[in-house]
């Protein structure tokens, strides 16, 4: 094994394998930079970019931009006050104070080099759980891999906030858009509705784009203010990095903390920055400047977030469950590469679970010298306008989304997931239950259907499923106890009729969906019913408890705002951004993918951005030019339209 160890460093350090590596870090700390994004809609837009790629390096790529969003994500934290994701939320009770009193180089600084330290502990910890989990790996068979799969699920009792029937309902339609496609047991046809694009299922990018990148990209441009506010960087450098080698044990208790709970499904950095803040606040006999600048308040969140992603990777890589939602996107990008998680992991892939211990270990140090090096850069670039870079973001995700089966329907199913990414946020869905259920459903299907065939109904009987199943009840309970505290998109609150209303239209449309699973199922064979029965039946379920509830009044729109003042019920501007990216895609099904974007970007700057036509010019070849010199260099395509071959 240590020789193994040993080949696997000598394949990280080549150059091949350090530049996309560094590629990766560079997306993830431009993802960090932009608030709300994350690593599922950054690990999306990197998803189409594997095709064709050496598995080991791919991953490299993709580990190096989910290692590094957390000390991305710092700089809007600590220079602006908005987290830059949930996993730099309590970062800013102390870093932004600093700033404000001019300290923010010393913040940034303490922050980078506790992400660092924390990163490379959870490396650490993912290496040795690897050497300990491998016994128990390989005894697994088909049904305890499908009880793991019922045990990622589990994790929606947490992530569902104050609602489990929403999270339910979000899990349920999740399974079902995972069951869209043929049956793997008989090859039956389920829920395509006649059309071609839908037998092959959506694709995964398509989806988790949709519900993230889409809805993210929309709630930004309705501010319509920069990224952060001018905030000096100051002095304080050298101090920021004294502070962390002070508090030694602080660094190694939380980083630690952020292992244990990252190694937990459905928590991961929801919740890891605040259990860190409040064991710092609960450990220190000084706790009068927590609040107020204390930099202890900044390495105790930021050293536990970094090492919370060693601990997500040890039960996606060992069992095949997402320890989080960026999480299950990586799952889903090893899936596209060819590498089945789990077993394989341990008994024949051995070498590549040590590439990615070390690319993880690697990318901390390289994100973290980055930061430092870039970060006056940066600090300029969050105050330009998200107006500007918005036309850039939606290119980049049409382009990814194509990408996935090389067909216009990619680009239609993206705006009609984009829709429901919209709602689900507006409305308190928990959409990260929706992207989980999706990713487990054909591990979950194919699972069972072996464990049926080679145990019958003796499955049950088995002792390791007998104890997963008992871990996922105690999952499912501690979710029902603690899960108002974790998640923030599944909030109930008071409402008004015409909000109401229109809630109560959302949850009719899933219930339509989860029906319509039901209907679809009872003419299929045994085999190739069980499965959209069963999620069918939960979804319907769900969903209808979501109308009950509705019924009574309690209701969530907790992502209402908006920058002029709606008043709350009234449709804002989400409905208009939706349907100028949907036109867009009409544009680019009629004339193509670079004509569309060379109209569609100088049109969306000078009227929204109100930019001046030489700059919108100037920035439009700029875009046309990077999008064409990608599609060049990695030889893929790009729509070409219905018009152009006509003409030519």
């Amino acid at each position: 094994m240590f020789d193994i160890a040993l080949s696997a460093l000598g394949q990280v350090m080549s150059t091949g394998h350090l530049t996309f590596l560094v590629l990766g870090v560079l997306v993830g700390l431009i993802v960090g930079i932009l608030p709300g994004l994350g690593g599922i809609a950054g690990m999306s837009i990197l998803l189409p970019f594997l095709y064709g790629m050496e598995p080991a390096a791919a991953l490299g790529m993709l580990i190096g931009m989910v290692a590094v969003i957390p000390t991305g994500d710092t700089f809007t934290s600590v220079m602006m006050g908005i987290p830059g994701s949930s996993a730099s939320q309590a970062t800013v009770l102390d870093g932004f104070p600093m700033a404000k009193r001019g300290e923010a180089a010393r913040a940034l600084s303490a922050a980078f080099t506790s992400s660092l330290l924390g990163g490379l502990i959870g490396a650490l910890v993912l290496s040795i759980a690897i050497v300990m989990a491998r016994p128990l790996v390989l005894s697994f068979s088909s049904a305890e891999l499908f009880m793991l799969t019922l045990f990622g699920l589990s994790m929606v009792a947490v992530l569902s906030g104050r609602s489990l029937t929403k999270g339910v309902a979000a899990a349920g339609l999740g399974l079902v858009i995972g069951a869209i496609g043929t049956a793997p047991a008989t090859g039956e046809a389920r829920m395509t509705l006649g059309i071609d694009y839908l037998y092959d299922g959506v694709p995964l990018v398509v989806v988790a784009m949709g519900l993230f990148a889409i809805p993210e990209i929309i709630d930004l441009l309705k501010r319509g203010t920069a990224i952060s506010n001018s905030t000096p960087l100051g002095g304080g450098w050298m101090r920021g990095v004294r502070d962390v080698l002070g508090h030694p044990w602080l660094v190694a208790r939380c980083a630690s903390l952020g292992c244990v709970i990252g190694a937990l499904p459905g928590l991961g950095g929801a919740v890891v920055d605040w259990i860190a803040y409040s064991h710092v606040v609960q450990t220190s006999k000084d706790r009068s400047q927590f609040g107020k600048g204390d930099v202890r308040g900044v390495i105790a969140p930021e050293s536990a977030n970094n090492a919370c992603q060693g601990g997500a990777l040890i039960p996606t890589l060992l069992f095949g469950v997402p320890g989080s939602g960026s999480m299950a996107v990586f799952l889903g990008g090893m899936v596209l590469l060819g590498i089945q998680p789990g077993v394989t992991m341990v008994e024949t892939r051995l070498d590549l679970t040590y590439t990615i211990v070390w690319s993880l270990a690697l990318a901390n140090v390289v994100g973290a010298a980055l930061c430092v090096l870039m970060a006056r850069q940066v600090a300029r670039l969050t105050q330009v306008p998200f107006v500007y870079l918005a036309p850039f973001m939606v290119m980049i995700a049409m382009f990814a989304a194509f990408q996935a089966s090389r067909s216009m329907a990619d680009l239609v199913a993206l705006i009609v997931m984009g829709a429901v990414g919209i709602y689900m946020r507006r409305f308190g869905w928990p959409r990260p239950a929706l992207l989980i259920g999706f990713v487990l459903a054909p591990g979950a299907e194919g699972y069972l259907y072996q464990a049926v065939q080679f145990y019958g109904m003796d499955w049950l009987m088995r002792p390791g499923v007998i104890i997963i199943g008992i871990i996922t009840v105690v999952s499912v309970f501690l979710g029902l106890r603690y899960g108002a505290e974790v998640s923030s998109e599944g909030a109930s609150d008071e409402a008004d009729q015409q909000t109401r209303g229109r809630q109560m239209a959302f949850a009719g449309v899933l219930v339509a969906a989860a029906a319509f699973c039901l209907v679809e199922s009872i003419g299929l064979s045994f085999l190739g019913m069980v499965f959209p029965l069963t999620i069918g039946i939960l979804a319907l379920a769900g969903a209808l408890g979501v109308v009950f509830s509705i019924r009574r009044g309690q209701v969530a729109e907790i992502h209402d705002d908006d920058a002029t003042g709606a008043v709350a019920g009234a449709w804002s501007g989400r409905e208009l951004y939706l349907a100028v990216f949907a036109a867009l895609v009409g544009l680019v099904w009629l004339i193509g993918f670079v004509p569309a974007m060379a109209l569609f970007f100088p049109a969306f700057l000078i009227i929204a951005g109100k930019a001046r036509p030489l700059n919108a010019g100037l920035l439009t070849m700029g875009a046309v030019a990077f999008i064409s010199g990608i599609t060049w260099a990695m030889t893929l395509r790009l729509p070409e339209g219905l018009i152009p071959p006509l003409l030519f």
